[in-house]
């Protein structure tokens, strides 16, 4: 959980620092709204992105695992060598 709670804190402080920064611009109201608008709108994006690719790790490693169970309690050769494959390919997609 360590990984989740430094994305949290990395992104959090990007937003607020970029916050910060916009609002202490010399623009005008209008042209500053636009552009937290915008730019919170690039950072929920890019969390969304981050989300996904952790979840489809996770997902990957989860079948990984199955796969090594599977393979480790077949009672054929070939049913096993096909599962320790299968859990070879989902650690290479989690890499």
């Amino acid at each position: 959980m360590k990984v989740g709670k430094l994305l949290v804190g990395l992104v959090s402080g990007a937003a607020a620092g970029a916050a910060l920064g916009i609002l202490f611009a010399p623009k005008k109201g209008k042209d500053t709204r636009k552009q937290i608008t915008d730019t919170s709108e690039d950072y929920i994006q890019g969390a969304k992105g981050k989300f996904n690719e952790f979840a489809d790790n996770l997902s990957h490693k989860v079948e990984a695992v199955k796969a090594k169970t599977k393979a480790n309690l077949s009672k054929s050769t070939s049913e096993q060598k096909v599962n320790e494959a299968k859990a070879a390919i989902h650690e290479m997609k989690a890499s």
